[in-house]
């Protein structure tokens, strides 16, 4: 049987778990599991790459390209260049939750049907067979990894913002990336760095990633803990600004309302689609559930009606207190956006909630990707070394610690806008095998338990699918570019590897012969 027909029976998936040496502890229950997706969902997005969504990027053309031709496409397409959104960023978060709404009743559908670590890989690897269950694994490693590495360097923007603040000022070469394709300049608009590649290493941003790593391999209940105080705490944070930021709003500001209309929408939506990767993470952690059935499909809604909330209050409050020009490529846009306005109160009192709320979705994410790493290494797609279970702590601790490294050196080293291009096809494409999923298991099983089922017969998938594929049409060329190198690069390590390694080879021959 070739590797493309090789299909992991959901019972296999169910065995394995079960086998000593590889499971893992079942501690979480659905307010657990919410916390955990609004901790992933709600700090990245809104703390960070919004203010890259509204005002989008400058173009900026090589001298051997320019031409009347060349500018309209860099000016004028969604394909080439990054268009703001505007203050209509709020029909792209409301874009977004349409598509999140219809792919978090897919993922819980099949996350209560295979309560497995591995999410997406694990249902695409029950459903299309074992290479698109690599590609789909390999691109989940890219955007959990990518997605940090972003968070991350946002989390150090407002660290450095908070001890500015206390009178603190390390020096600039230790908490910027060492490569700024934009440059670097302070808020009166002075140049710090040129662009390019400069001598320095981002500090906090490896540090914040390694000392959550280091929370991760004491444990999954420990690490749920820490993660619902600082969900408390930020989501106070942004009601905070909502209600007290709400007074300073001036409504000329939301005026053009769409600047670059239906592309600066559709492409504000890509930009922070990103950050609901959060749903995905909520599906990883269902092995360590003690009833997925029940919890999971509770956990993803709920996480989805919070946040969308908060995204839209945040968008519409942010953009009504400043021209949405003034945005930029800042990595703390909310918190730049308070101290030009002299609100220095509640700018602190936003910092401390964003700093905070900034760790809680880096906390999320390293736990997801790391039980990405756990997954394939179980199924013999990745080395055993990253299958191994913490004898003490239950946790998979190689694979936690070797997605530590991933995410912090890169983060030390490029910006904010460089890495959140990344991840945003991959979260998307994740999205559109998930719909896919349900509808073949639909088919092929009917007659197998569902505990939960999304309603409307096929609409759900039918509508993930198409959204999907209409967002991932209003990326960067760039970022098309790259994920399929990535891709490739995945498939060539297959071939090498996974391939011979996997469980089901075996299997496959034996059923061959």
């Amino acid at each position: 049987m070739s590797a493309r027909l090789r299909i992991k029976n959901i019972d296999h998936f169910l065995a394995d778990a079960a086998r000593p040496g590889h499971r893992l502890q079942k501690t979480l229950g659905w307010a657990g599991l919410t916390s955990l997706g609004i901790g992933a969902v709600i700090g990245s997005g809104i703390f960070t790459v919004i203010g890259t969504a509204i005002a989008g990027e400058k173009f900026q053309t090589a001298s051997l390209l320019n031409g009347p031709l060349i500018d309209y496409l860099l000016h004028h397409t969604a394909s080439f260049g990054r268009p703001g959104a505007g203050p209509a960023i709020v029909l792209s978060f409301g874009l977004v939750a349409i598509v999140c709404a219809f792919a978090a009743l897919c993922y819980a559908e099949l996350a209560a049907m295979i309560p497995i670590a591995g999410s997406a890989y694990t249902y695409t690897y029950a459903t299309l067979g074992e290479v698109a269950a690599w590609i789909i694994g390999w691109d989940l490693i890219l955007e959990y990894a990518v997605s940090n590495m972003a968070v991350s360097v946002g989390f150090s923007a407002h660290l450095v913002g908070l001890l500015d603040g206390l009178g603190i000022h390390p020096p600039l070469r230790w908490i910027s990336p060492a490569y700024l394709p934009g440059g670097l300049s302070d808020l009166q608009g002075n140049s710090l760095y040129p662009p390019g590649w400069h001598a320095g290493f981002n500090i906090p941003a490896f540090l914040i990633v390694m000392l959550l790593t280091a929370v991760l391999v004491r444990g999954i209940r420990e690490s749920a803990r820490m993660n619902h105080f600082m969900v408390a705490l930020k989501i106070g944070a942004i009601g905070v600004f909502i209600v007290c930021a709400a007074r300073y709003v001036q409504p000329a500001n939301w005026h053009p309302f769409a600047p670059n209309g239906w592309s600066g929408v559709l492409t504000g939506g890509s930009i922070i689609f990103f950050t609901y990767i959060g749903f995905d993470a909520v599906s990883t952690a269902a092995e360590e559930c003690r009833r997925p059935q029940r919890d999971v499909p509770i956990a993803l809604i709920a996480t989805l009606a919070v946040c969308a909330l908060l995204y839209v209050g945040v968008a519409l409050v942010l953009t009504g207190i400043t021209p949405w020009q003034t945005l930029g490529s800042d990595a703390a846009p909310v918190v730049n956006t308070l101290r030009r306005l002299h609100l220095g109160g509640l700018m602190l009192v936003v910092l401390v909630g964003a700093v905070v709320g900034i760790v809680s979705s880096l906390l999320v994410f390293q736990l997801g990707q790391a039980r990405i790493w756990f997954a394939m290494s179980r199924d013999g797609l990745l080395p055993p070394l990253f299958g191994r279970v913490h004898p003490r702590f239950r946790t998979p601790a190689v694979a936690t610690w070797v997605a530590g490294l991933v995410v912090g050196i890169p983060a030390g080293l490029f910006d904010i806008g460089t890495l959140a291009d990344l991840s945003n096809i991959g979260t998307l494409f994740a999205f559109a095998l998930v719909a896919v999923a349900v509808l073949i298991l639909r088919y092929q099983q009917p007659e197998r338990q569902r505990d939960f089922r999304a309603p409307g017969g096929p609409l759900a998938p039918i509508i993930t699918l198409l959204t999907c594929l209409l967002l991932m049409a209003g990326l960067p060329i760039n970022s098309w570019l790259r994920f399929l190198a990535w891709l490739t690069i995945g498939l060539v390590i297959y071939g090498g590897y996974g391939r011979r390694y996997s469980r089901l080879r075996p299997l496959s021959a034996t059923a061959s012969s």
